[in-house]
C-alpha cells in the first residue's frame, strides 16, 4: 500500500495529525495498536478527572459542618465506575474515535506498526510506504521497575478500570498519577499509604507546594513515606503486595499501585531502521517536529512532556509543516502541568531553583491563596508564587481551589515575558482567587 501520510499511533497528537490531513485531502493511513484516542481518553486525564471530581464532592460534603449545616456522607464507588464506563470510555470501546477518523477519509489499520525505512512501516503482514510523511506518535507507557514485574500490581489502567475498591492501596510513587489516585480513593474510604523513593511528593514542584499537600494528604487520613529505600517486594495472595523498606519495616496492602513515570518504546517502534538510538527517552525532533526528512515525531515520543496538551500543540505545527503552511516553532518555555490534588497544583516555566541556577537577578514573590478574599471565604489552602529573572515572569505555581484555572494568566505572563511592572498595572477583579496574584505582586 503506497499513501501520502502514515501516522503511527492516534492518541491525541496522532489522531490530530491524520485528521487534519485527511481533511486536507492527503490520502493517510493511521495506525494504532489499542484504541483510537490513547491514553487520555480511556485512561488517563477524562476517566481519573470523573475520580477527581466525585472524591471532591465527597470532601465538600463532609466541609458542611460548620458552614452550612450538618451532613452524613455515605461513599460510593459504583456511580464513579458506571460513569467511567459509560460516559468517558463506552466500555473501551473506540468505534466512535474509528468512524470520526474514517469519516474525515482517513484509512483505519489496528495493528502495531514497525519502522522498515525513512518511508515505511509493516503492520499486519503488509508494508505501507508514505510518499510524503512518516508521523510517528506513539506515546509511553506506564513503567514498572523490575523489582514489581512478577508481584501482583495495578497500573494507572487497571485503577481506572476498577470496578470496585480494595480495603487498601500502597500507592509506589508520589507523582501527579500516584497523588490523584490515591487521594481520591482515600476519600472513598480505602486505606492508602504512599511510598515515594524521593525527598518529597512532586518532586518537580515548588518544595512548598511538596510540604502543602503532604500535610494535606496525612490530615485526611493517608499515610506518605518519602525518601525510602525498597528493598524487595513479595505478593500474597492474588492481589496482595508487600514492600519491604531499607530500614527493616514493612508495608503490605490489598493492592499495589505502581506509579513510577512513563517511558516510550523507541526499540518496539523499530527507529533503528532509521539510524536512531532505540535506547533514547524520545525521538529527537526539531521545532518543527521534524525527525530527519520525510519524519516527523508528536507526543509522549518526542520525550517533550507527558501531556495531552503538549501533543495538541505539538501536532498543530506538525501538520503546518507537513502542508508547507506558516507557523512558529515550538516553545516549551510557558509548558503548564497541573496535578489535580485537593488542593489543585498548577505550575509553568522555572521554579524557583531552576532560574537561581541561570543567569540574572532572581525575584521571587509569594502569597497565600487565603490572600484573596474568595480564598478567605472558602477557607482555601495554598499559594501564589512568582518568579522573575531582571524583572520578567519566567516561572510560576499556582496552588488552591481551581489552581489550574488561576494558572492561566501566570501561563500568558510566561509565555508573553510579561514584566512584573505590567502585571502590577492590571485590573484584578473582585472577590476571585485569581487576586492573590495581585498579593503576591505586591507583598
Amino acid at each position: 500500500m503506497e499513501v501520502d501520510a502514515i501516522v503511527v499511533g492516534l492518541g491525541p497528537g496522532g489522531e490530530e495529525v491524520a485528521g487534519r490531513l485527511a481533511e486536507s485531502g492527503f490520502e493517510v493511513v493511521g495506525i494504532e495498536a489499542e484504541l483510537v484516542g490513547g491514553e487520555c481518553p480511556y485512561w488517563g486525564c477524562i476517566p481519573s478527572k470523573m475520580m477527581v471530581r466525585a472524591s471532591d464532592l465527597l470532601a465538600e460534603g463532609r466541609r458542611i459542618s460548620g458552614n452550612a449545616g450538618s451532613s452524613v456522607i455515605t461513599p460510593d464507588w459504583s456511580p464513579v465506575a458506571r460513569r467511567i464506563r459509560d460516559e468517558a470510555t463506552d466500555s473501551w470501546n473506540d468505534q466512535v474515535a474509528v468512524d470520526r477518523f474514517e469519516g474525515k477519509g482517513g484509512t483505519f489499520i489496528r495493528g502495531r506498526a514497525r519502522v522498515v525505512g525513512t518511508t515505511s512501516v509493516e503492520v499486519e503482514g503488509q508494508t505501507v510506504t508514505a510518499r510524503q510523511a512518516l508521523v510517528l506518535a506513539t506515546g509511553a507507557r506506564a513503567w514498572i521497575p523490575p523489582m514489581f514485574r512478577d508481584v501482583p500490581h495495578w497500573t494507572n489502567r487497571d485503577a481506572i478500570a476498577a470496578e470496585t475498591l480494595p480495603g487498601s492501596l500502597l500507592v509506589v510513587g508520589g507523582g501527579a498519577i500516584g497523588l490523584e489516585i490515591g487521594q481520591a480513593m482515600a476519600r472513598f474510604g480505602v486505606e492508602v499509604t504512599i511510598i515515594e523513593m524521593g525527598d518529597r511528593l512532586v518532586g518537580p514542584e515548588e518544595p512548598e507546594a511538596s510540604a502543602l499537600i503532604t500535610e494535606i494528604l496525612r490530615r485526611e487520613g493517608m499515610a506518605v513515606h518519602t525518601g525510602v529505600k525498597i528493598e524487595r517486594v513479595e505478593g500474597w495472595g492474588d492481589t496482595g503486595a508487600t514492600v519491604h523498606l531499607g530500614d527493616g519495616s514493612s508495608l503490605s496492602a490489598e493492592r499495589m499501585l505502581v506509579a513510577t513515570g512513563r517511558r516510550t518504546d523507541l526499540g518496539g517502534l523499530g527507529v533503528g531502521a532509521l539510524g536512531l538510538d532505540e535506547s533514547a527517552a524520545g525521538l529527537p525532533v526539531d521545532a518543527r517536529m521534524r525527525v530527519m526528512p520525510g519524519v516527523w515525531g508528536v507526543g509522549d515520543v518526542t520525550g517533550k512532556g507527558a501531556f495531552t496538551h503538549v501533543a495538541m500543540y505539538q501536532a498543530r505545527i506538525c501538520v503546518a509543516d507537513i502542508l508547507g503552511h506558516p507557523i512558529g516553532e515550538a516553545d516549551y518555555r510557558a509548558l503548564p502541568r497541573v496535578t489535580f490534588t485537593d488542593p489543585e497544583i498548577g505550575s509553568v516555566g522555572l521554579t524557583e531553583a531552576d532560574a537561581r541556577r541561570g543567569e540574572g537577578q532572581v525575584t521571587v514573590m509569594h502569597e497565600s491563596i487565603a490572600s484573596s478574599a474568595r480564598g478567605w471565604i472558602h477557607k482555601g489552602e495554598g499559594f501564589v508564587k512568582l518568579v522573575a529573572q531582571d524583572g520578567v515572569v519566567v516561572g510560576a505555581t499556582s496552588m488552591g481551589p481551581s489552581g489550574g484555572e488561576v494558572l492561566g494568566l501566570l501561563a500568558l505572563a510566561v509565555h508573553a515575558r510579561i514584566p512584573v511592572a505590567t502585571l502590577k498595572e492590571m485590573i484584578y477583579a473582585y472577590p476571585t482567587f485569581y487576586r492573590a496574584i495581585d498579593s503576591a505582586l505586591w507583598a
